[in-house]
C-alpha cells in the first residue's frame, strides 16, 4: 500500500512539472519596435520592428492573460539569448498556484511551489533536463513542452508584420510612456510567408515560435502592439480562439540588452525528473 500511494504521488508531483514546463515554454516573446514616422506607412513601420527584433539579446517582461488548458496566468521574467540561453519566471497559474521556473545549461528548473516540495522529500526544485528530450527510453518527445523550451520569445513579436490590413490606432500612453498603437489581423499562412526574407537563423527561430500557435490549434489571430519613442515594443497583445480554448496574453516589456544572470539552484534541493520517471517505470 505504502509502494502504491507514493508511485501516485510522484506521478502527480510529475504531471505538476510537465505542465509548468509546457507553460514556460511557449508564452512569453518581446520585440524592438519602431515609432511611425510621417514618411513611413503602418505596414512600413511594423516591417522595420520586424527586422530590429534580431538586435535583441536579453530582456525583462511581464505577461498576464489567458493561455489554452491553462487558464489565467500571469509572470515577471528575465531572458537572454546570449552568449547561450537563459531564463528565469516567477508565475501564476489558475488552479497550478505560484512556482518560480528557471531555464539554464540546458535544463528546466521548477521550484517555490510548496506541493512539489511535499511529493519530492522536501525538495524544494525539480530538474527538467532538456537535452533527454526526444530520445529513446528518455523523456520522449511526446512530453508537454518538449522542444519548446528553448524558444527566443523575441520571435513572436515580429509577427505583426505578417498582417495584411496593419493600421495605426492611434497613440497612447502605456505604463506613464508615451507609444504608438498599430494592429491588425495574421493568418498562420500570411505569418509564413512573411519569414522568407529573414536571415536563416531568424526565419528558423520564428518558424519555430510559430509552430507553438499551432500546437495550440491557433490558425488566426488579432495582434495589438504599442512602440514606444526610443523605437522599442513597450506592449503587444495577442488573442484568437484556439482548438484548445482561448488565447489572449499581454506582454509588457521592462528593458532590453541589459545583462540577465541565471543559476542554477543547488543540487542538494534539487530533485531530478528523469531519474524519477526511470524509478516509476522500473518498479
Amino acid at each position: 500500500m505504502g509502494t502504491s500511494v507514493r508511485r501516485s504521488a510522484r506521478c502527480r508531483t510529475i504531471g505538476v512539472g510537465l505542465a509548468a514546463v509546457a507553460l514556460a515554454s511557449g508564452a512569453v516573446s518581446c520585440s524592438k519596435g519602431s515609432e511611425e514616422s510621417p514618411e513611413m506607412s503602418p505596414a512600413a513601420a511594423v516591417a522595420k520592428a520586424a527586422k530590429n527584433t534580431e538586435e535583441i539579446t536579453s530582456f525583462r517582461y511581464r505577461m498576464k492573460g489567458e493561455m489554452p488548458e491553462s487558464g489565467q496566468v500571469q509572470a515577471e521574467a528575465a531572458m537572454r539569448t546570449k552568449p547561450d540561453l537563459a531564463m528565469s519566471m516567477k508565475m501564476n497559474a489558475a488552479g497550478q498556484g505560484s512556482a518560480e521556473i528557471r531555464l539554464v545549461d540546458k535544463a528546466m528548473y521548477i521550484g517555490g511551489n510548496p506541493e512539489l516540495a511535499k511529493e519530492m522529500d522536501g525538495k524544494k526544485w525539480m530538474k527538467f533536463d532538456l537535452s533527454a528530450l526526444g530520445k529513446d527510453g528518455g523523456l520522449g518527445a511526446a512530453a508537454p513542452g518538449a522542444g519548446q523550451a528553448d524558444q527566443n520569445p523575441a520571435s513572436m513579436s515580429s509577427f505583426l508584420n505578417g498582417a495584411k490590413d496593419v493600421k495605426k490606432v492611434g497613440t497612447e500612453t502605456v505604463e506613464g510612456v508615451k507609444t504608438t498603437h498599430y494592429a491588425g489581423d495574421v493568418t498562420l499562412a500570411e505569418l509564413k510567408a512573411s519569414f522568407k526574407d529573414a536571415d536563416k537563423s531568424v526565419r528558423e527561430q520564428r518558424e519555430k515560435s510559430m509552430e507553438q500557435l499551432e500546437k495550440l490549434g491557433l490558425d488566426k489571430f488579432t495582434m495589438d502592439m504599442w512602440v514606444d519613442a526610443q523605437q522599442h515594443a513597450k506592449q503587444f497583445r495577442m488573442q484568437g480562439d484556439a482548438t484548445k480554448g482561448k488565447f489572449d496574453m499581454t506582454f509588457t516589456f521592462l528593458d532590453y540588452n541589459k545583462p540577465v544572470t541565471v543559476e542554477a539552484p543547488p543540487a542538494n534541493e534539487t530533485a531530478d525528473l528523469a531519474q524519477m520517471m526511470k524509478e516509476l517505470q522500473s518498479s
